[in-house]
């Protein structure tokens, strides 16, 4: 069965993320701390605990990997198998870490 764009309405797997912070070798800037996180859930949805941040400029060097490491890939992908990722601020020198957590059914009628 397809829809009127001919995609399939058959369900697709996606991870959801957690992406922690888990190491500062500089000085925190912006106020995070070894520990912190984020998760990303149902495909696009970020999360983070309540009453905790996470600063912007390390959300936007994680963000473009997120896609990819939501995804299913090959064992040889470096995408697979790398998971720390730098914020772009030298002085705090941090260094998140992007975990899958359980996959999760969805379907593209549902996502655009």
């Amino acid at each position: 069965m397809t829809t009127e764009n001919n995609t399939s309405t058959k369900p697709f797997r996606l991870y959801d993320l957690r992406v922690t912070v888990a190491k500062i070798e500089g000085r925190s800037v912006c106020g995070l701390q070894v520990g912190d996180y984020f998760e990303l859930t149902h495909s696009s949805q970020i999360r983070i605990p309540d009453g905790k941040h996470f600063c912007l400029y390390a959300l936007g060097a994680v963000l473009p990997l997120l896609p990819a490491k939501q995804r299913a890939l090959s064992e040889h992908d470096w995408m697979a198998t790398d998971s720390l990722i730098a914020c772009p601020d030298p002085e705090e020198r941090l260094i998140m870490k992007v975990e899958r957590l359980d996959p999760r059914n969805l379907e593209h009628d549902d996502l655009t």
